[in-house]
């Protein structure tokens, strides 16, 4: 059973899942320099998401950063090895579009990597299309950019 919860941003297992997702980046990039643009913080990020199984270990997470009125961005999904194709990722995408939904965003946006193709195949799958880079991802070679219009 899948449980996901809106959590802090400074939660422990919160930073557990974003620090393994930068360690997980760091070794796909080759260096910890492959983030454009400004961090996402607690402050930036409104809604944060951990997803927990059965036994209530956070296997997932992610979250929106609103941007201009009606669109947000997609930061910091990630699921931990063990529990990868599993649906977890689906549930907390899921998830993330309906509490942008309930916010009044009408257009999701996110950014992932050249060095993730398992990323962009998965967006691609649940309805995302790539686009034209966008803000900070412009210029950035390494940068791959997805927008979905929510129903």
């Amino acid at each position: 059973m899948l449980s996901i919860d809106h959590e802090p941003w400074e939660s422990t297992d919160a930073a557990r899942l974003r620090a393994a997702q930068r360690a997980e980046l760091d070794a796909r990039y080759g260096n910890d320099d492959h983030e454009p643009g400004t961090p996402p913080t607690a402050e930036t990020v409104s809604v944060f998401l951990v997803a927990r199984n059965g036994d209530g270990t956070a296997v997932g997470c992610g979250g929106l950063r609103f941007l201009r009125s009606g669109t947000a961005e997609i930061k910091r999904m990630y699921v931990t090895p063990p529990a990868r194709g599993t649906g977890v990722a689906t549930a907390i995408l899921h998830a993330l579009e309906k509490a942008a939904r309930d916010a009044g965003v009408r257009t999701l946006l996110l950014e992932t990597g050249t060095a993730q193709p398992d990323a962009m195949r998965f967006y691609e799958r649940e309805g995302y299309r790539r686009i034209d880079n966008f803000g900070p991802y412009r210029a950035e070679p390494l940068s791959v950019c997805y927008a979905r219009d929510l129903p």
